[in-house]
Formats: C-alpha cells, sequence, structure tokens
C-alpha cells in the first residue's frame, strides 16, 4: 500500500494534488481506496472533508455509482458515532447535484419532455428515429448537456432514499429528500420518474412495517413520525394532482387512508382539511360527482365544527359549491349496457364502500342521503340568494314549463363568476342534463303526446341533437316511458300500459301517477277499498281485534322495558364522553394556537436578529472591499515597477514616470507594448528566415546521399516482395479450386427439388384463384361506391376552392411581386456563387487532367512488364502441361480470377455452355483515385497503386493485383 494511505489526510492532500494538474479521475480513486479501506473505519474528523471531496469529484465526472458505494460505506462508519455527519454530507451531495443541473439548464434550451425514461435513454425507436430526423446542433447539444444531468440528478435522489429508508436517526432528511424529489418531478415533467419513486416509497413503508423490530427502524406509532409520513404523502398528492397523474393520485389517498388508520390519534384538522379538498378534486377528475359532493360536504362540516375564525363570506362561498356539488349529481348512476348484461352490481356495491371508506363512511352515500343532510344541517341558508331557490326548482316545486328558465338564470350567473369562483364551472353541463331530466319527468306526467319543437323551446340551453340524445338516454337508463315519433315529430309517454318500473326508478317533484302505474296498483286500490267495507259491516270484532292488538303491543313494552332503560342511560352516557372529548380538543386547540403564536413571535425575533447580522454583514463587506481596492492598486504600481525592469518594458515605458502611467488609460499602455512587441517579432523573423536558409541548403545535401542507398533498398525488398506474392497466388489458386467443387456438388443435389417446387405452386395457385377472384369482385363494387362518393365530395370541395380563390387572389398577387424580387435577389447570388465555382472546378479539373496522364503512362509501363513476364512463365510451363479436357478463353486463366457479368466469381475456362454472353463492363476509374475520390491529396495519388481491370471479349472481367 502506498505510503500516503498510512493516513487518511494524506490520501487528501494527494487528491488535492492531482486536482491542481487538473487529473480528476486518480483523485477520484485515491479517495475511495481510503474510504474502502479497513483500517479507517473508525469515524475522525478528516473523515468528513475527504468524503465531501470525494462526492465533489463524483459528481463532476457524473460517478453516481461510486457516489452509491461511497455513501454506503460512509454510513457504516459514522452511523454510531456521529449521524449529523452524514446528513451534512448527504445534503451536500444534492446541491452539488442540483447545482449543476440547473447551470445545465440555463445553458440548454431543453425541457427533457421528449424522454420518456431516464433509465433508458437510448431506445432502438429513439436511435431511428435520430437518424432519419433532422436534428440540428442545438437539439444535440442539449441532450449532451441536459439530459445526462438531469439523469444523474434523478439516480442521485433514488440512492439517498435508498440509503436512509427505516432508519429513525434520519428520518427527517428521508422525507426532505422525498419531498425535494417531488418538485424534481413536477420541475422537469418526468412521469414515469414520479411513478418510480412512488413505488419506492410505497416499498419502504412497507418494509418498516415488516422490519419494525431492528435497533434503528422507524416506529409508525410515533406521531411525529406519522405526521412527517402524512406530509410527504400530501405532497406526493399534490404533485400527482399538477402532473394530472390521477392513477398515482388515488393511489396517494389509498397511502394517506392507511396511515390515518395506523394513527391511535385523530389527524390535525387542517391536515384533514387539506386531505379533503385534493380527495374532491381526484374524485370530479375520475368522474365520480357523487364521492366529489360527499368528501365536499366532509369538507363542510370539518370546517363549521373545528374553525372558530370562519367568515361569512368563506361559508357562503362554501354552502354554495356543496349545494351546485350536491345538485349535479347524476340523478340516476349511469351504467352501460354491458354493466347491466354482467351483472356488475356486486362490483359496483364493492367499489362504493372502499371509496367511503377513504372518506370514513360505514355505508356509501347516494344522492337522495346527501340531499337530505343538506336538508337536515340548514345549509340552504348560507347559500347566495342567486343559488338559494335552485333546491326547490330541481328537487321540490313542479312547474315544467318555468323549469328551464329559472334553472338559465342560475347557470348564467355561475358563468359570469369565472374569475371570482372558477371552481363553479365545471358544474353546468351536469345541472343542464339533471335540469333536462327533471323536465322529462314533470312533462310525462302532464302530457300524453307533445311536439318535439314545443320541447325544445323549453329548454333553451341545448340544441336539438343534445336533446334528443338527452331523451334516449333517459329512456335507457332513466325508466322514462318515452318514444319519439319522427314521421310526425311529437313525443308520446305512458303509452305502454305493461311497463312496470323498478324500485330505484329516481324521485322528485310528483303530481300524479302514470297510466301503467295505476293498471300496476289497481289490486291493492281494490284491496283497501274491501277493508273500509269490512270496516263498515263488523266494527264490533275489529275493536276487538285492535284491543288485543293494544295488550301485546304493552306486553311486549313490559318485556323490554329494562333494556330500553339501559339503552337510554347508555346514551346519556355516550353524549357526556362525547362532550368531554369535544371539551378535550377544544383545549387542545387552544394549546396548539397559543404554541404558534410564541412561534410567530419567536420567529419575527429571529427575522430582527437576522437583519441586524445581515447589515452588519453589509458594513464588513464595504470595509473589506475598500482594503481590497487599496491592495489592487498597491499591487498594480508593483507590477508596473516589475515591467519597467524588463527589458521590453524599459523600451515601452522609458520617457513615462510610474505615476504617470496610474493615470494613463490602459488601452494606451497595451498600445505602447503591442508597438514594441511587434518591433521584436520582425527582427525574430529575420533571424529565422537566415536560419532556415542554411537548414534547408543542409537538408538538401544529405538527400542527395541518402537517394542511392534508398534506391538499392527499394530493389531488394521489391525482390522479396515478389517472391511472397508468388507463393501466396498458389494457395489461393488451389483454395478456389476446391470450393467450386464444393459449389457445383451443391448445385447438383438442389436442383432435383425444382420439379417439386413447381407441382406445389400449381396446387396453391389453382385452389386460391376462386377467393382471388370473389374478392376482386367484392373489391370492384366497392370501388365504384367510393369513386361515386368521392366524385361527389370533389364537386363540393371544388366549389369551396372557387370559393376562397377569389379572396385570396390579391394576398398571393402581393406575396407574388415580394417572392419575384427575392428570387432575383438569390438568382444573382447564386450566379456569382457558380462562376466561383466553375473556376474552382476549372482548375481542379486542370490538375486532375495531368494526374490521370501520369497515371496512364505508368499503368502502360506496368502492363508492358507483366506481358513480358507472362510470356516467360507460358513459355517455362508449356512442356510440362498435360492435355485438359477445358478450354481455356483466356490463357492467364489459371493464374488470375475472372468475375461474371452478373456478378458471380469463377475461374477461367470454367464457363457452362447455358450461361448467356453479355457486354463487356466497363472499367470504374473511381474505385481508388478517380473523379470520385476528390478528397485525396496530389501526393496521394501520384504514390497510389491501383487494382488492373481487362475484360475479354465474351464479357468476363480479369482482376490482377
Amino acid at each position: 500500500m502506498p505510503a500516503y494511505f498510512q493516513r487518511p489526510e494524506n490520501a487528501l492532500k494527494r487528491a488535492n494534488e492531482f486536482l491542481e494538474v487538473g487529473k480528476k479521475q486518480p483523485a477520484l480513486d485515491v479517495l475511495y481506496d481510503v474510504i474502502k479501506s479497513k483500517k479507517h473505519r473508525t469515524w475522525q474528523k478528516i473523515h468528513e472533508p475527504i468524503m465531501l471531496k470525494y462526492l465533489e469529484l463524483c459528481v463532476d465526472l457524473r460517478k453516481s455509482h461510486l457516489a452509491k458505494e461511497g455513501l454506503y460505506q460512509y454510513k457504516n462508519i459514522c452511523q454510531q458515532v456521529n449521524i449529523k455527519s452524514l446528513e451534512d454530507v448527504v445534503r451536500a451531495y444534492l446541491k452539488l447535484a442540483e447545482e449543476k443541473t440547473e447551470t445545465a439548464k440555463e445553458e440548454s434550451q431543453q425541457m427533457v419532455l421528449d424522454i420518456e425514461d431516464l433509465d433508458n435513454i437510448q431506445t432502438p425507436e429513439s436511435v431511428l428515429l435520430s437518424a432519419v430526423s433532422g436534428e440540428d446542433t442545438q437539439d444535440r447539444t442539449d441532450r449532451l448537456l441536459l439530459t445526462p444531468w438531469v439523469k444523474f440528478l434523478w439516480e442521485s435522489y433514488r440512492q439517498c432514499l435508498d440509503l436512509l429508508r427505516n432508519n429513525s436517526k434520519v428520518e427527517r432528511l428521508y422525507h426532505d429528500i422525498a419531498q425535494q424529489a417531488f418538485k424534481f418531478c413536477l420541475q422537469y415533467t418526468r412521469k414515469a420518474e414520479f411513478r418510480k419513486l412512488c413505488d419506492n416509497l410505497r416499498m419502504h413503508l412497507g418494509q418498516i412495517q415488516r422490519h419494525h423490530n431492528q435497533s434503528t427502524a422507524i416506529n409508525l406509532n410515533n406521531p411525529e413520525s406519522q405526521s412527517m409520513h402524512l406530509e410527504t404523502r400530501l405532497v406526493q398528492l399534490d404533485s400527482a394532482i399538477s402532473m394530472e397523474l390521477w392513477q398515482e393520485a388515488f393511489k396517494a389517498v389509498e397511502d394517506i387512508h392507511g396511515l390515518f388508520a395506523l394513527s391511535k390519534k385523530p389527524p390535525k384538522p387542517q391536515l384533514m382539511a387539506n386531505y379533503y379538498n385534493k380527495v374532491s378534486t381526484v374524485f370530479w377528475k375520475s368522474g365520480n360527482a357523487l364521492f366529489h359532493a360527499c368528501t365536499l360536504h366532509r369538507l363542510y362540516h370539518l370546517s363549521r365544527e373545528m374553525r372558530k375564525n370562519l367568515t361569512p363570506e368563506e361559508m357562503q362561498r362554501m354552502s354554495t359549491r356543496v349545494l351546485l356539488a350536491t345538485l349535479s349529481i347524476p340523478i340516476t348512476p349511469e351504467r352501460t349496457d354491458i354493466a347491466r348484461l354482467l351483472d356488475m352490481d356486486g362490483i359496483i356495491v364493492e367499489k362504493h364502500r372502499r371509496l367511503a371508506t377513504l372518506l370514513g363512511l360505514q355505508s356509501p352515500p347516494t344522492r337522495q342521503s346527501l340531499i337530505n343532510d343538506m336538508v337536515r344541517f340548514n345549509l340552504l341558508q348560507y347559500v347566495v340568494p342567486e343559488v338559494k331557490e335552485l333546491y326547490n326548482w330541481l328537487e321540490v316545486d313542479f312547474h315544467p314549463l318555468k323549469l328551464c328558465g329559472r334553472v338559465t338564470k342560475v347557470l348564467n350567473w355561475v358563468r359570469d363568476q369565472v374569475e371570482k369562483e372558477s371552481d363553479l364551472q365545471h358544474y353546468v353541463p351536469h345541472l343542464q342534463n339533471n335540469t333536462i331530466l327533471r323536465l322529462l319527468q314533470q312533462v310525462a306526467q302532464i302530457y300524453q303526446s307533445i311536439e318535439f319543437s314545443r320541447l325544445a323551446s323549453l329548454v333553451p340551453f341545448v340544441d336539438a341533437f343534445q336533446l334528443e340524445r338527452s331523451i334516449v338516454d333517459a329512456a335507457r337508463h332513466c325508466d322514462l316511458q318515452v318514444r319519439i315519433d319522427h314521421t310526425s315529430r311529437t313525443l308520446s309517454f305512458g303509452s305502454d300500459l305493461n311497463y312496470s318500473t323498478k324500485e330505484d326508478s329516481p324521485v322528485g317533484p310528483f303530481l300524479q301517477n302514470m297510466p301503467s302505474e295505476q293498471i300496476r296498483n289497481q289490486l291493492t286500490a281494490m284491496s283497501s277499498s274491501l277493508a273500509k267495507a269490512i270496516q263498515v259491516i263488523k266494527p264490533a270484532s275489529l275493536l276487538q281485534e285492535h284491543e288485543e292488538q293494544s295488550q301485546q303491543a304493552i306486553t311486549s313494552y313490559l318485556k323490554n322495558a329494562r333494556k330500553e332503560h339501559q339503552r337510554i342511560l347508555a346514551r346519556r352516557q355516550t353524549i357526556e364522553e362525547r362532550k368531554e372529548r369535544l371539551e378535550s380538543l377544544n383545549i387542545q386547540r387552544e394549546k396548539e394556537e397559543l404554541e404558534q403564536r410564541e412561534a410567530e413571535l419567536q420567529k419575527v425575533r429571529k427575522a430582527e436578529e437576522e437583519r441586524l447580522r445581515q447589515e452588519a454583514k453589509e458594513r464588513e463587506k464595504e470595509r473589506i472591499m475598500q482594503e481590497h481596492e487599496q491592495i489592487k492598486k498597491k499591487t498594480v504600481r508593483e507590477r508596473l515597477e516589475q515591467i519597467k525592469k524588463t527589458e521590453l518594458g524599459a523600451k515601452a515605458f522609458k520617457d513615462i514616470d510610474i505615476e504617470d502611467l496610474e493615470e494613463l488609460d490602459p488601452d494606451f499602455i497595451m498600445a505602447k507594448q503591442v508597438e514594441q512587441l511587434e518591433k521584436e517579432k520582425k527582427e525574430l523573423q529575420e533571424r529565422l528566415k537566415n536560419q532556415e536558409k542554411k537548414i534547408d541548403y543542409f537538408e538538401r545535401a544529405k538527400r542527395l546521399e541518402e537517394i542511392p542507398l534508398i534506391k538499392k533498398a527499394y530493389e531488394e525488398q521489391r525482390i522479396k516482395d515478389m517472391e511472397l506474392w508468388e507463393l501466396q497466388e498458389e494457395e489461393r489458386i488451389t483454395n478456389m479450386k476446391m470450393e467450386r467443387e464444393k459449389a457445383l456438388e451443391h448445385k447438383q443435389r438442389m436442383s432435383r427439388m425444382m420439379e417439386d417446387k413447381e407441382n406445389f405452386l400449381s396446387k396453391i395457385k389453382a385452389a386460391r384463384s376462386f377467393i382471388y377472384e370473389e374478392k376482386l369482385k367484392q373489391f370492384q363494387e366497392r370501388l365504384v361506391e367510393e369513386r361515386k362518393k368521392r366524385l361527389e365530395e370533389r364537386k363540393k370541395q371544388r366549389k369551396e376552392d372557387r370559393r376562397k380563390s377569389f379572396y385570396l387572389q390579391k394576398e398571393e398577387e402581393a406575396q407574388r411581386i415580394h417572392e419575384e424580387q427575392l428570387k432575383k435577389e438569390r438568382e444573382e447570388r447564386e450566379r456569382l456563387e457558380q462562376e466561383q465555382r466553375e473556376e474552382e472546378e476549372r482548375e481542379y479539373q486542370e490538375r486532375l487532367r495531368k494526374l490521370e496522364e501520369q497515371e496512364r503512362k505508368q499503368r502502360a509501363r506496368q502492363l508492358e512488364i507483366e506481358e513480358r513476364e507472362r510470356r516467360k512463365e507460358e513459355e517455362r510451363k508449356a512442356p510440362e502441361e498435360k492435355p485438359s479436357k477445358v478450354t481455356h478463353k483466356n490463357p492467364v486463366s489459371n493464374m488470375l480470377y475472372t468475375i461474371h457479368y452478373r456478378g458471380s466469381w469463377r475461374r477461367g475456362g470454367d464457363e457452362r455452355k447455358d450461361e448467356r454472353e453479355a457486354p463487356p463492363r466497363p472499367r470504374e476509374r473511381d474505385r481508388d483515385g478517380g473523379e470520385k475520390s476528390t478528397w485525396r491529396s496530389d501526393k496521394d495519388k501520384e504514390n497510389l497503386r491501383r487494382t488492373k481491370n481487362e475484360t475479354d471479349d465474351d464479357g468476363w472481367t480479369t482482376v490482377r493485383r
């Protein structure tokens, strides 16, 4: 182990030395070895600056995994000794990550909205999209700058939460980091990370409940722990509502209710009010108007009971909102046809019970029960006068001809309050639907038939289409006996005498029964009439029966009198206990208000002390700035004296005094220095030019001596390369012959399958021809219909286009004149650029022509040498060759590769008779150095070794190496 690892101070010093020379990775490695070392497991004061420096390097290098390992090691070191040091280190780490992210955000224009998941930035779809999209330089810069820092910050939050979970000593820090993580998700709109964060917090809570026996485990029965958890969950709920993640918001509501169930004491009223307010928003966004209104009822009663400083204006606003929310509940629960067919009543009831549990209710509420509670608690007396009569018009009074007109006034008033009461605006559509349904119910009790136009005149706030849709929905879901006759444009009510309404049909203002209900109750009316007749015929027997019934009632009372007495006493005791509990709550609330006032006074005193401290600090800062200014002037004076002592300074300022320099303009001083530097620079250039001539003459002499030696070495190397090439060429030709024999065998073996393939294809085509013809016929029919439809649409579109073209003609004329002017300017600019490009192209073509001439002469010399070598080789091998059955059309086909015109590789002399001839292919001049390779320099083109191609009369191309 190195010497500087024996003590942590030496490691920190070594790391600082690496940082001074700009080597961050070695400095990080040094500190990492110290943190992981087993010799330094006892916490010392030096460990904290080492850890801070280590985390600073991890942030600069974006090494989140190393930061995680270091934090876990540091937690093991200081957990039992100084847990405050761990809190300081974690807060400093997150602060550094946040500052880096904010800096990157200021440098970038991107808001990281186009990345779905930070844990998986580069998906295959994003890579393909970036390859075909026109991504500019700024987008790439944003992705390189901001996205990695946002990902690093997210990983830092997640790692710190995993580090601090289920630890009672750092519980406050854990919840602060969780709230910071929610703010991060809200700031950068990170929905995927928000879901992961909620799941992690839910998992951590489950681990707390499972591992509560650990020494540092969190006790959920502690009121402070419960308060911190509830605060974090409320921030989570608020963030989910702000990001419109309603599923996560509902999960957060369930988590908060679970924490309420764990608490033995009732939560604070302010907390419950905040909870009910957010839950009402979640219920409304989920389309559950019933529980939305129920939540507002709970919030209203809580505010009336617990808030002493409730003003009349707030009371009026809350009462108005509760009334509108209650009346906005659909009169009948909307159910789809699938729900009716699948008998989902049990599932719906279970869902309502679970939602009622979240509000602390024993049974699910109904619309009628909420209206009854509203009347029982006399809520209508606090409602604004403009809305107060809305309850009577919709639920009590029977006046169908004036119903919609009265409700329209209320809705207009609600729309006018958009700036003051924006929360009331979303109740308007629901109130309109309920008003239409009440109107249909009342009209059905009066009219047997009514014209549709007459009914539409009674509903001024909807059009005919919406009204007809509401009538159909009422007939389907609300058990309303109505039938629409489109021929006469009338509505018929109660025409089916055999119709039987359901027991849960909606109730409202009532005038008389429908004919079907009268027929259904005929037996009941007959029974009542017969009972009255019996009373007239047998009055004595009836009196005796009444007396017997009264005796039975007295006997039953005597049996249960003691139980009833005990029940009454128990009820009295319950009332007394409730009063005592309310008194204790009032005392506790007064105590909390007193503590709050004391805290506010303490806060004011601290603010005053902070102000005085800030003023003292400002005065001290001004004094220090003055001292710095004096020191700066002194330093400048000393610096000028040092410059004047130098040769350059003495020359530049030989006629100027130091006191004058302090008063001179800095630009004048700089101009003097630049003038002297230019003078010395010219002298230096002259000396360098003379020295360059000497070096040039010396180099020429050396190269004249080197030329014979280089030629000799080149000849030796060329002979060796020729021998090696001949050996490799023989080996290559042998291998190609073997490969061709194998390829011929495979072709012969696969050719036997051609007949079977043709038979199979003929069977398939014969079997599917009938289906094809049938589908083709159907397609032709649809084509004719679609053509007629599109011709009609095209005719309408042409009319519309001709109408629009008249209005656009003047604008197009002005635009055309402007475009012509721009076009002339652009053509002139392009003409000048084209002339410049043509001049450059002519110069380039001249250079290229000279290079090609040199290459053509060199190629001719090489071909002549190769031809002589080939003839010598043929003369030497001619006596040794045996007769062959294969006729070679090229005499050097056994030594060279040949390429067929179709692109298949073959040897010379092995062509088949059934292959058809093709014209020869032209050479490719631009393969290695032609017109396309314009990026090569002139020197590279002169030294380039090319591949020589030859094409014979039969279309075979010979490649020479």
